[in-house]
């Protein structure tokens, strides 16, 4: 369920003084129910499915990803400038010390997304290329309901004119196609590995 911006910035994110030139553009509630110490495991499902690429599971957004992939190799979207996007140094070079110092958060292998940093409540991935530069963060939050689940915000700061029209161009399909693949594949490994902690 996709949820109001403020939703991600009327709580203490430490995201907020990190990244606070970027632009919430998405915040989605994510069907991934447990109990308060239950971050470090959605953190790894995504860790692993960064791993294997970033695709979603629909036929309409496996078409999505595969047209987007094509236009940045074609256009060159997806290199990398120097630094982290268009000369700009990487988050993790603004984290206060307890930050830099602490878990950083698991390898996400080829996956163009970098893990900043880890804490209790949240996790914060940054990746960047020649349209935009971003940070998945992914919040461990009260349902309201006694229990415990995941919050997906997503970031964004264009590298100029060429990344606001590309943000432009493709949000229709980010909510017509890939956002609702990602969240209901989401929810389908979380069952499934509750269901193996539950078993084993």
């Amino acid at each position: 369920m996709r949820l109001p911006r403020t939703d991600h910035t009327d709580r203490p994110w430490r995201i907020h003084g990190i990244a606070d030139d970027f632009t919430v553009e998405d915040v989605w509630a994510l069907p991934t129910p447990g109990g308060p110490d239950d971050l470090a495991l959605l953190v790894s499902q995504f860790a692993e499915g960064l791993k294997g690429g970033v695709n979603g599971d629909g036929f309409v957004s496996r078409v999505l990803f595969a047209v987007r992939w094509k236009l940045g190799a074609l256009l060159g979207w997806d290199e990398p400038d120097s630094g982290t996007g268009v000369g700009r140094p990487g988050l993790r070079d603004r984290l206060p010390a307890d930050l830099r110092d602490g878990p950083r958060g698991p390898d996400l292998g080829s996956s163009p997304f970098t893990s900043l940093y880890q804490r209790e409540d949240e996790w914060a991935a940054e990746m960047a290329n020649k349209t935009v530069q971003a940070v998945m963060h992914i919040g461990w939050v009260p349902d309201g309901a006694g229990g415990y689940r995941g919050q997906m915000a997503v970031l964004v700061k264009p590298n100029g004119l060429l990344g606001s029209l590309y943000m432009a161009a493709i949000k229709p399909f980010r909510y017509l196609g890939v956002y609702p693949a990602l969240i209901r594949s989401i929810g389908r490994e979380w069952e499934a590995s509750v269901a193996q902690r539950s078993a084993g």
